[in-house]
């Protein structure tokens, strides 16, 4: 994949449209995590150190077309301003007379933050118009927002083809692992694969099991991978209606030569409650009003054993119940497992999404990977084979 990225711009003096993702947390007007601001700050201070004038595009949760103040990017322009380390100004507007005023005030080395790009229609739409005002606001077009690369919209898609365009320090760190972990990985290549739902991952599994040495699936879906080999699964949950899916996934693992690794024993409670009387069993020792909420010694141990023949790892979705203790004990040990053999220069591993990120923080190792995408949808898509609107138009210049 070829993409320009800001080492290959000449900035001084351009007008630079920055489509960032500020879609952070807020509540009572604080924001309570302001990691996805600090990702994007790297960006806007690079290129208002080399002169840039930088206008900062961002959508911010879901005013469907109209204006919604209390979704105002507003409340953000202090956390940014701190962030990037200046004053950041602020337009009410995204487009139109309001905008046009804020960014001819702009001197080199300035940073503007514009209002909330789904404040209108035609941004969701990628109406061409829309995407036309916004690209007249600007000489130069850098994405930084992979985690809104997924959407054809007007300021992710739309304005790309309109300007000389380049990927943003974030975005370029995360096509950068992304290909290092799934087009050209260094092998073997292991994939886990948890959470609640087949049916949410078919895509996903169906891709990987093509791409990967060995997929390890956990979490509840694994309970329909054992239903669908004629394990009783008691109470647990698991999804009756696919249980042709998991069947179809393992004969193609079969036929493409991965290894599909299962759990072999399970922690199981007859009850789902922090603290409650559990057990690890064989998963062929179920009960039928037990419940299965994490995997076992055993199935770790092997897990770690596969991991000291894997190059690159890639993982998306929990092995267990990690938010409640005692049923998060499988996917620390997993994930302190991988963070070690990343530590150890012996493994290439790439995280993401919500469940992930947030399992790999309360085991205390999201330091400790080699990447961590907090793109959520869009790192899926990725993993799932599928052309991302924001990445293409990115190549298409």
């Amino acid at each position: 994949m070829a993409f320009r990225t800001l080492d290959d711009l000449a900035v001084k003096g351009k007008r630079v449209l920055v489509r960032a993702d500020l879609n952070v947390p807020v509540s009572d007007g604080k924001v309570t995590d302001a990691t996805r601001i600090e990702r994007q700050a790297p960006t806007i201070k690079d290129l208002a150190e080399a002169g840039a004038k930088v206008i900062v595009l961002s959508h911010f949760d879901r005013p469907k077309g109209k204006v919604v103040p209390s979704m105002s990017l507003k409340v953000l322009v202090q956390p940014l301003s701190d962030a990037v380390g200046r004053n950041v100004a602020f337009a009410e507007d995204c487009i139109g007379p309001k905008a046009q005023a804020a960014v001819a005030a702009l001197t080199d080395g300035d940073v503007l933050l514009l209002e909330n790009t789904r404040f209108h229609k035609g941004e969701e739409a990628n109406d061409g118009a829309m995407a036309r005002e916004l690209a007249a606001l600007g000489d130069i077009f850098v994405n930084d927002a992979f985690s809104a690369a997924h959407r054809a919209h007007a300021s992710t898609d739309g304005v790309a083809r309109l300007l000389p365009n380049a990927a943003g320090r974030s975005m370029q760190a995360e096509l950068t692992h992304l290909q290092k972990a799934l087009a050209h990985p260094e092998r073997p290549l292991l994939a886990v694969v948890g959470g609640a739902k087949v049916s949410t991952k078919i895509a996903l599994l169906e891709n990987l099991v093509r791409r990967v040495e060995v997929l390890v699936i956990g979490g509840a879906m694994a309970n329909t991978f054992l239903a669908a080999q004629g394990i009783k699964v008691g109470k647990s949950l698991y999804e009756p209606d696919h249980l042709e899916t998991a069947r179809k996934i393992l004969q193609a693992a079969k036929d493409s030569g991965a290894a599909i690794l299962l759990p072999s024993d399970v922690v199981v409670a007859k009850e789902f409650k922090a603290g409650a009387a559990h057990r690890i069993v064989g998963v062929g020792e179920i009960a039928d009003d037990e419940m299965v909420l994490d995997v076992g010694p055993a199935s770790i141990q092997e897990f770690e054993k596969r991991l000291t023949d894997t190059r690159t790892l890639v993982w998306n979705g929990p092995f267990g119940a990690f938010e409640t203790a005692p049923f998060d004990k499988g996917t620390v040990a997993a994930a302190k497992a991988v963070a070690k053999a990343t530590r150890a220069g012996e493994l290439l591993s790439v995280a993401g999404g919500g469940d992930t990120v947030a399992a790999l923080a309360h085991a205390g190792v999201e330091d400790d990977f080699t990447y961590v995408s907090t793109a959520g949808g869009a790192f899926l898509e990725w993993l799932e084979g599928k052309e991302l609107p924001g990445v293409e138009a990115l190549q298409a210049k």
